[in-house]
């Protein structure tokens, strides 16, 4: 992520934060709908997040390296972090850390970005699930 990156603003209603939130959370019909109504990106987060290394490529080529820095993030990622922050994506640097279990970033959140709060919550439910499958001895790996 070195050097100027260009990318698509993300400019979403509350209900379209609401939505993500939910296919995040896993609701696949909200999921798709969000691929055909307009929010490729949204859509593809979902996977990405997931950790679908197409969707993550996908995400870089296609000009969101910002959602792509939020998945990095939320998974620890210092660097994402850094990258988020030197970029001015705030909001999104908050999310990522509520989404890997910082509540001082879950606070800031709740005070000047409610709607994304509740969007921090259902990432950091997610992540948490898929680390419990990962350690789970008995699930084997999707890929």
């Amino acid at each position: 992520m070195a050097g100027k990156t260009p990318y698509k603003p993300l400019i979403y209603p509350a209900k379209i934060i609401l939505a993500w939130g939910e296919a995040i959370s896993g609701n696949t019909e909200i999921r798709d709908w969000l691929g055909k109504n307009g929010y490729p990106e949204l859509y593809t987060f979902v996977f990405a997040l997931n950790l679908k290394e197409t969707a993550r490529e996908w995400l870089m080529k296609n000009k969101y390296p910002h959602l792509m820095a939020l998945i990095q993030g939320v998974e620890g990622n210092e660097k994402a972090l850094d990258w988020l922050n030197k970029n001015g994506f705030e909001v999104l640097f908050h999310i990522a850390k509520a989404g890997d279990g910082d509540t001082s970033s879950l606070e800031w959140l709740k005070v000047n970005q409610r709607d994304f709060a509740h969007l921090a919550l259902k990432i950091k439910a997610r992540k948490d699930q898929i680390q419990l499958d990962h350690d789970d001895v008995h699930k084997m790996s999707p890929e």
